[in-house]
């Protein structure tokens, strides 16, 4: 079993979080997340991974609420659209959460 993990910073107060681990090349489990610095605190505003046997998304508003979304897609696609999706995307996801959208 392999494991990669790592943080990137995306801006100011803002960074992405990464993890997956394979197992002889193949995904196993993943988790790709955007995390922003507001109250003192690290919250997800978005995050993908595989918790729960299957690829999914969460979206999470800043007063707690949170949404899931099914990806249907095997788990190594699923970390490609994660990881594609917030790298273009932080800055408006971003926004959403601080405006609670």
């Amino acid at each position: 079993m392999r494991i990669s993990e790592y943080v990137i910073p995306l801006g100011e107060n803002v960074r992405k979080r990464h993890y997956h681990e394979t197992d002889k090349g193949k995904v196993v489990a993943f988790a790709v997340q955007l995390e922003v610095f507001v109250n003192n605190q690290w919250q997800v505003v978005i995050r993908y991974d595989s918790a729960h046997g299957f690829a999914h998304v969460d979206r999470c508003c800043i007063d707690g609420r949170k949404t899931k979304k099914d990806l249907n897609l095997k788990l190594s696609e699923a970390l490609i659209v994660a990881d594609e999706d917030i790298k273009e995307n932080w800055k408006i996801y971003q926004k959403a959460f601080l405006e609670g959208k």
